[in-house]
């Protein structure tokens, strides 16, 4: 065994440096990552590089090779990432202070780019909070604190991701989506005041419905008594006697039946009251 060793020495240490060597020169590029290899502190070539219109398996993941200890290689995520903001006071075109928390969903589409110009994604993400902050103040800063909570807030959010978006790619990332989360009044007095206003407003619209409402009321009421004698008037023209003998039926129900406990009158028997007790002559 000792003169197999020494005769076949320098064989197995070369077959076991060939074999380090190549476990070396592998790199296995999971399909969640972008692989730079860089060389001599430079971005050479890209495995596994996002791609919209190449599916997932058909980009280069997997076991990639390298020049050990010449070339390096650097992960870069190719998922879709977040960008969380963090609670910032911003002043509306109506001087409002508002408490926004925003974020963005970006992805990075050029990894040598990246590593150029931010280094890591750590990097790139605190180029990008700064930029996100300074878009969303400008857009904000040009908008009544009403329009964050009706339709025109999509405008405002298109023209964020826009303008972020043009700056992200500089550093090879592209923004999809900027969404604000919340956007509150600071605690304290203004908050208060903005609540006394908004109580007022709506004090205000309930009293001009309500005004309405009974001015509608009023001339519906209006217009059924006009309707109802005039309906009166025509029954009346059509048949006098009938008409006659229906007010007074009315007039007697009205009278003995509405009021509480035992009455009596006192009348002539040839009141006029009584004529329809009579019957026709």
């Amino acid at each position: 065994m000792e003169n197999l060793l020494k005769n076949y020495r320098i064989p197995i240490f070369a077959g076991i440096a060939l074999i380090i060597a190549l476990l070396g020169s592998m790199v296995i590029v999971p399909e969640t990552h972008q692989a730079v290899v860089i060389r001599t502190g430079q971005p050479d070539r890209v495995f596994n590089k996002f791609k919209p219109e190449v599916p997932y398996g058909q980009t280069g993941a997997g076991v990639q090779f390298r020049i050990p200890f010449v070339e390096q290689v650097q992960m870069v995520d190719r998922r879709v990432l977040d960008l969380d903001m963090t609670r910032q006071q911003v002043l509306s075109n109506d001087q409002q202070r508002l408490q926004v928390d925003a974020y963005a969903r970006y992805r990075i589409i050029d990894p040598v780019r990246m590593v150029e110009r931010a280094g890591t994604e750590m990097q790139l993400e605190s180029q990008l909070v700064p930029i996100l902050t300074s878009v969303l103040r400008q857009e904000l800063g040009r908008r009544p604190f009403a329009s964050l909570i009706n339709a025109e807030r999509g405008t405002a959010m298109a023209n964020i991701t826009r303008t972020l978006d043009a700056q992200a790619r500089e550093y090879g990332a592209q923004v999809l989506d900027v969404r604000i989360k919340a956007a509150d009044l600071p605690e304290g007095r203004p908050l208060d005041a903005a609540f006394t206003r908004m109580e007022t407003d709506r004090q205000e619209e309930a009293a001009t419905i309500r005004a309405a409402g009974q001015r509608d009321a009023q001339i519906t009421q209006a217009e059924a008594q006009a309707r109802a004698a005039r309906i009166y008037a025509d029954a009346y023209g059509k048949d006098p006697e009938f008409y006659d003998f229906y007010r007074a039926m009315q007039s007697y129900r009205q009278t003995f039946l509405s009021g509480e406990g035992n009455s009596a009158m006192v009348l002539s028997e040839d009141s006029e009251y009584f004529r329809q007790f009579r019957g026709k002559r």
